[in-house]
Parts: C-alpha cells; sequence; structure tokens
C-alpha cells in the first residue's frame, strides 16, 4: 500500500450518531434595546450525547424539547426556576416522538410520534395521567395550534411536505399549498400563522389566515434557512451558521445579522422559539467540529466502519491540495476503507496539531501502519453535522 493512500484511509474518520447529527438545545435569557434582541445568561439546557431539538415553551419558565435516551426520542421536559430540573414527559418504546407543543386549554401536549414499523401520526400526551391517543389519521412533518380545534400541519406527500389546515371539531381538513418548509409560527397579535413557501428557489415567508385561506407573502427568508420565529408581529427572527438576524417587516430592510456567536461549540443554528412574554429565547445548535473530528479520529482507531461511514455525507469528496477530486461517495470510500480496516490490525493515529476555523478542522497528525510511522495533514469540512469534504496537503 503506498503512502499516500495509507495518509488517505488514517485521515478519514468519523462519529456514529445512529444517523442524527449531535445537536444541543441552548437557553439565553432575552431583553430588548430599542427592538433590538440582547441574549444573555446562556445555558446548554440538553447537555447530552445525542440528538436534542425542536425546543418549544409550555410557558414563559417551561421549555418542552426533544431528546434521546436508550436508541429512542422522547420529550423531555425543563423547569427553568426550579434550578433547571427536568422531568420525561414519554416513554414510548414502540417509537419515539418529536416536535412537542403545548395544546391550547388543556393540560396536555401534542407531539409527533414515529413508530418501530415508519407508522408517524400526530399524538396528544396528557400531562397529569402519561395517556396517549392519535390525534389525526395524516402523516404530519410539523404543526402549529392557531386555537384550541384548529392546527396548521406539514403533511408529507412523497418527497415534499404540503400545507395543510386541520378542524378537528368538524372533522376536515383542506391542502392550502404544496411544497413548503417545516417552520410554523402563530404570528403575535394577529390571526396568521407563518410558514416558508418552497414553490420558488428563493424560498419566501408568508402569512396564512387559516379561517378565511387567504395568504400573503411577507418577505424571503435569508439564504433559504429553514428556521424562523416571531419576536412580536413585526419583528422576524432566523439563524444561520454561528448568527442571529431580524428582519423588521415594517420598513422591509435586509435581514439585519445582530449576534454572532464566537463559542466554538455553537454551530448552525436552528429551530428558534421564544417564550409568550418574549424574556427568553430558545435554538438548537450543532456541535463543534472540533468534537466531530476527534469523535471519527476514535472511530478510526477503533477500525469500526459502520461508526466511520455514518459520519459522513452522503456526497462526501476527498481532494488532493488544492482541488484535485480523487475520491466522491459513500460507496467507494466503504468498500476501500473496509478492507483496509480488516487487513490492518497495526493501525493508530494521533493529533500533533489541530485548528479550527469556523466549519474547518485543520489536523496534523501521525499516523501508525504496520510499524511505519507517517506525518499528514488534512483539512475537514463540517456541514450539518456530516463531513463533507477532506482535502489533503502534502
Amino acid at each position: 500500500m503506498t503512502s499516500r493512500l495509507i495518509m488517505i484511509l488514517c485521515l478519514l474518520t468519523a462519529f456514529h450518531m445512529n444517523g442524527q447529527a449531535n445537536t444541543e438545545v441552548y437557553l439565553f435569557d432575552l431583553s430588548l434595546n430599542h427592538g433590538n434582541p440582547i441574549l444573555s445568561n446562556p445555558k446548554n439546557i440538553s447537555n447530552n450525547e445525542g440528538y436534542d431539538n425542536q425546543p418549544s415553551f409550555w410557558d414563559d419558565d417551561t421549555v418542552l424539547f426533544s431528546s434521546t435516551r436508550e436508541d429512542q426520542t422522547d420529550i423531555l421536559r425543563l423547569n427553568i426556576n426550579e434550578g433547571s430540573t427536568t422531568s420525561w414527559v414519554t416513554n414510548t418504546p414502540i417509537g419515539s416522538e418529536y416536535s412537542p407543543l403545548k395544546i391550547p386549554g388543556k393540560n396536555a401536549i401534542s407531539a409527533i410520534r414515529l413508530d418501530l414499523d415508519g407508522l408517524q401520526r400526530l399524538y396528544q400526551y396528557d400531562l397529569k395521567t402519561g395517556k396517549s391517543a392519535p390525534i389525526s389519521d395524516l402523516k404530519i412533518g410539523y404543526h402549529v395550534w392557531f386555537n384550541d380545534h384548529i392546527l396548521v400541519s406539514t403533511v408529507l406527500v412523497g418527497s415534499r411536505m404540503d400545507l395543510v389546515v386541520i378542524n378537528l371539531k368538524e372533522k376536515g381538513h383542506y391542502t392550502s399549498q404544496r411544497n413548503v418548509g417545516r417552520s410554523l409560527h402563530k404570528i403575535p397579535g394577529t390571526d396568521l400563522i407563518s410558514y416558508i413557501s418552497k414553490e420558488n428557489s428563493s424560498w419566501e415567508i408568508k402569512s396564512l389566515n387559516p379561517i378565511t385561506g387567504v395568504t400573503k407573502k411577507i418577505t424571503e427568508t435569508y439564504k433559504n434557512e429553514e428556521d424562523v420565529c416571531w419576536l412580536d408581529k413585526n419583528t422576524l427572527v432566523t439563524g444561520s451558521e454561528k448568527s442571529i438576524l431580524t428582519y423588521d417587516t415594517r420598513t422591509e430592510v435586509a435581514w439585519d445579522p445582530i449576534i454572532r456567536f464566537q463559542q466554538e461549540e455553537i454551530n448552525n443554528i436552528t429551530r428558534i422559539a421564544v417564550n409568550s412574554s418574549r424574556t427568553r429565547l430558545a435554538f438548537v445548535a450543532e456541535e463543534s467540529p472540533r468534537v466531530i473530528v476527534q469523535k471519527q479520529l476514535e472511530a478510526y482507531n477503533a477500525r469500526d466502519i459502520d461508526a466511520f461511514m455514518d459520519t459522513y455525507a452522503d456526497n462526501i469528496k476527498l481532494y488532493d491540495f488544492p482541488n484535485t477530486l480523487t475520491m466522491e461517495g459513500k460507496a467507494k470510500m466503504r468498500e476501500s476503507y473496509n478492507a483496509f480496516f480488516k487487513s490492518t490490525p497495526d493501525l493508530y493515529c494521533e493529533i500533533k496539531n489541530r485548528i479550527v476555523i469556523g466549519n474547518k478542522v485543520i489536523d496534523e497528525e501521525y499516523v501508525t501502519v504496520n510499524g511505519e510511522k507517517i506525518s499528514a495533514v488534512a483539512i475537514y469540512e463540517v456541514e450539518n453535522g456530516k463531513i463533507v469534504r477532506v482535502t489533503f496537503v502534502d
């Protein structure tokens, strides 16, 4: 085996997260200065190895979110004032729950349940008794409550999601628009729901009156970001990479970046939620690329081919510096590395130096293969919790 191939095989490393990126839920105190949000007192309220996502506020002092435990995802409730104590709302061995929301007028939440047999439905969970019951037989992806009997949802139809208004009292529903995104929110102080239209190449934030069916364009999303929320009826908030941005619907000026987080562990901000009093804000962020690359290093040293491959994006590309493509796609990688792991019992890689710049990790490594020690350098690029590109430097 050539030294070049050895270097390539050693530097491509991975971490195993059961197909889901390792995400965390962060909570901040929120104040407004001339309409601009100020965030303080940051807390990682999930602090859990695995998938933690989709925060929403039960009330001003209680957060709900999905959290992984023992190979399933359940709903966790956190009381902010009582020492940040948590309690599990669901425990469903035959499935997992996602996207929890308070049901208006009830001591209950709604959440998407994905069963082990693939059945996906919206369920109601009583907080006192723990009992659950299906709300709709539609294959709902995301939802928001308009009132206690009308909800606006995205329903999976093939490879897209359609915007569907469901009236539980009248036991009927209608489709408002095809091809929409996951971000659904009630616009404060109005009788409107906001959603993201994906009909055009530039995605648009629109409003919907669920009673009349009337829709109206509000603005375009920032760089086709998936998630928005509302500070008030005039101010939108979104996340992009390590930044929070706002948009004022009255002035219709471009999206304004107001906060850029320098913390290494906050990346690819999504799923923003604000409590009703506008005193707290939560969002989801991916772990540091440093952590991802370290975990993939450990998977490489363990010669675990499944964990190794799970970390890469489907369209992973390998390059020789500066821009010569040498390999592309998971299938070719698995074939090469599986054989390499099986045939190389003396295999170990250690870090000499590591630098993190944005979503890039630059590693200088010592590689031991069958008694031979090699110095190697690679540049990893991470997007959405996966390694999407590796560039090798001679």
